[in-house]
């Protein structure tokens, strides 16, 4: 940038010193002129007196003699002087022995230098006789006119002012040329270097240091800038390293590094317009793992992104036959596997990435397997835009894990009309409550001991307007993820508190009510609250209503399940764990855990006479439930043999359609009072 003359600070220092000396000689000059002109007043003075010390003898003896033409003689002398304007001498009682006088001399600066010194000024001294007498005869009186001397006043503050300027500006120039030489040219000198500097690389160029003001203000200030230079390149560097990282961070994953969801549509999207310009197959797959979560707290989450990163690696090896790799998020990543023929192409690329994953992973030389399922859409015939084949991957690889997991399933027109039915349920749940399409049934529960009905487990059912009875394994999920399983579970627990109530009031005052408890209930904080404040309305001894929890929704969340079962548990509550055997079977959360009763799983019981895993299990299950001190009681027992086998394993219940199916409240009414009249009959 190019600085105009008249801006540049050169000439504003010119201006600025030039004037500020100007001014300072103009006020020094009128000082001393005003000091010139108390000077010249006192000139006047001394003058008159110098005069008046001449003439004193000379009058006093005319005065004295009364010779007035020795007065007259006086007189003449005085006005030798051209500035007396008036002289006498006499008595001032009597008359004047003599007496002279003259007009006012006519100056051009005479109407300035009466201002200063006077028109005239008057002076007189005494005429007195030798002494010893001293005898006083009369006073010579003069009057000085000023105009001599204000003319010479006048030549001298013209010179002294003139004079005094001149100096004042000779003194600011040399100041300023000094200035100029030791600030205003270094800085000249900086700026013509700082204009050399790039930008892009500020400490590339560097202001040399400038000679002779190595260790003054300038020199420092030189150094100061250069480190300032290095400061903002290295500034500049560091935020251009975290631009980058931003953008990275934008299109990859952090934990992999693979491209995230935006990146893989960006890169799905060019794909997509080559494959329909050369008419060839595009196939997204979506790769979802197998119960992940429970992996992670298992094992915890370090070991869990340590699986991620290490089957990023695996899919990596896959490189070569796909034309993206991302990570969708979670436990999700996608490959798109470009310019196919045949779709069996995709499904052999399917494969091989689940056949990668038989070898197990070894983490802490501990061999972890996982297991996946993989969502398969096919461009142009599942879709022809980004949106479209990843939705109904992802939709395909859900909707195959919760029919069979660790495979790989192709997209089919089917899917979309599952989802929207699907959709409808969800809706229609929504308002099975306030409908009243929701009711409860109840499955009795045997004590081996004498065989009687000691307990009866509460089963929701769902009677649907169009649908009939819809299973409770297809609307329970889809209550917990809607979140109106909670308002569902509440409906639940009073119904099935108010029925026991009931059946107490009819004499079966031992009877136990059990009732399940889903997941997201169990972690819901208001759950104690709601279980005591049921007891109380209904008044419910203790240990009569029986809480069912699942391994799977115990393991969530441990911590916030332990202090929720430990609540009810204090209210009076009994605690049993549902469906044991499928999850965990961990002995160290059952130890630490307030549960009563262990709940066989139907799966284990069912064959337990032809598969001799399933009876191993179910036997140790019943050994662990004795030494922990817990009830054991079995669920599913449909045949003579099967009870005939846990009561030989020493199991204290049992429940199932051996008994009775899940029945309506008025007609398990009916079967107590059967039960209660003949233990052993059966129905």
């Amino acid at each position: 940038m190019k600085l105009e003359f008249r801006h540049s600070l050169t000439i504003k220092l010119l201006r600025v010193v030039l004037l500020s000396a100007l001014g300072v000689g103009v006020v020094l000059s009128c000082a001393q002129i005003v000091y010139d002109a108390y000077k010249m007043r006192q000139a006047v003075s001394d003058d008159a007196q110098r005069i008046l010390d001449m003439f004193r003898d000379p009058s006093t003896q005319a005065v004295y003699s009364l010779d007035r033409e020795m007065g007259m003689q006086v007189m003449e002398g005085l006005f030798q002087d051209k500035s007396m304007r008036i002289a006498s001498i006499g008595h001032p009682n009597e008359t004047l022995l003599a007496e002279k006088s003259r007009p006012l001399q006519d100056t051009s600066m005479r109407w300035l230098t009466d201002l200063i010194l006077g028109q005239e000024r008057t002076f007189s001294t005494q005429l007195v006789g030798r002494g010893p007498y001293s005898e006083y005869y009369g006073d010579l009186n003069i009057t000085l006119d000023t105009a001599a001397y204000g003319e010479a006043f006048m030549v001298n503050a013209v010179v002294i002012f003139i004079a005094g300027v001149l100096r004042a500006l000779a003194m600011g120039l040399v100041l300023y040329l000094v200035y100029h030489w030791l600030l205003t040219k270094p800085l000249s000198k900086i700026i013509e270097h700082l204009t050399q500097i790039n930008p892009d690389r500020p400490s590339q160029h560097q202001i040399p240091p400038l000679k002779g003001h190595e260790k003054n203000e300038l020199g420092i200030w030189v150094d100061t800038a250069n480190q300032l230079l290095a400061s903002i390149e290295r500034n500049t560097h560091l935020r251009h390293e975290a631009e980058n990282s931003l953008q990275r961070m934008a299109q990859y994953d952090f934990l992999t590094g693979l491209p995230n969801r935006l990146q893989l549509q960006q890169q799905l999207d060019k794909i997509l317009v080559d494959g329909g310009r050369l008419q060839h197959r595009v196939a997204v797959l979506c790769v979802g793992l197998d119960d992940f979560k429970s992996i992670n707290e298992q094992y915890g989450y370090q070991v869990g992104d340590q699986l991620l990163l290490a089957l990023a690696d695996r899919l990596r090896a896959h490189s070569s036959r796909v034309g993206a790799l991302a990570r969708l998020g979670g436990d999700q990543f996608a490959l798109v596997q470009a310019n196919i023929e045949q779709p069996y192409e995709a499904a052999e690329l399917a494969q091989s990435i689940l056949d990668d994953l038989e070898q197990p992973f070894e983490l802490d030389q501990q061999p972890i397997r996982l297991r996946a399922t993989v969502g398969i859409t096919l461009f142009p015939e599942d879709g022809d835009s980004t949106e479209k084949l990843l939705q109904k991957a992802e939709q395909t690889m859900t909707l195959a894990k919760t029919r069979s997991r660790n495979r790989y399933q192709f997209y089919v027109a089917s899917i979309d009309s599952e989802m929207r039915r699907r959709r409808e349920l969800e809706k229609d749940l929504r308002e099975a409550l306030p409908r009243q399409q929701l009711f409860l049934v109840y499955q009795p529960q045997i004590s081996y001991l004498d065989h009687q009905v000691v307990g009866v487990e509460a089963l929701l059912r769902w009677q649907h307007p169009q649908l009939g009875l819809v299973s409770p394994d297809q609307f329970i999920p889809l209550a917990e993820q809607n979140g109106s399983i909670i308002a569902i579970g509440e409906w639940v627990l009073d119904q099935a508190c108010q029925q026991l109530r009931e059946w107490h009031d009819q004499g079966f005052a031992e009877l136990r009510m059990a009732v399940n408890l889903s997941t997201v209930q169990l972690h819901h904080n208001e759950l104690p609250r709601v279980v005591n404040n049921l007891l109380q309305r209904y008044r419910l001894p203790p240990r009569s209503l029986e809480l069912e929890v699942t391994e799977t929704g115990l393991m969530e969340d441990i911590g916030t399940a332990a202090t929720h079962l430990l609540c009810l548990r204090r209210s009076g509550a009994m605690i049993a764990i549902d469906d044991f055997g499928t999850g965990y079977s961990s002995l160290s959360y059952l130890k630490s855990l307030p549960l009563d009763k262990i709940k066989i799983d139907k799966s284990f019981v069912q064959d337990l006479l032809d598969d001799d895993d399933d009876a191993t299990i179910v036997r140790a299950i019943i050994q662990l439930g004795k030494s922990l001190g817990m009830q054991v009681i079995a669920e599913g027992v449909e045949t003579a043999e099967q009870e005939a086998y846990i009561i030989g394993q020493g199991c204290h219940e049992g429940q199932g359609y051996h008994y009775s199916k899940p029945l309506p409240a008025r007609e398990l009414t009916v079967f107590l009072r059967q039960r209660q009249r003949h233990p052993a009959t059966l129905l």
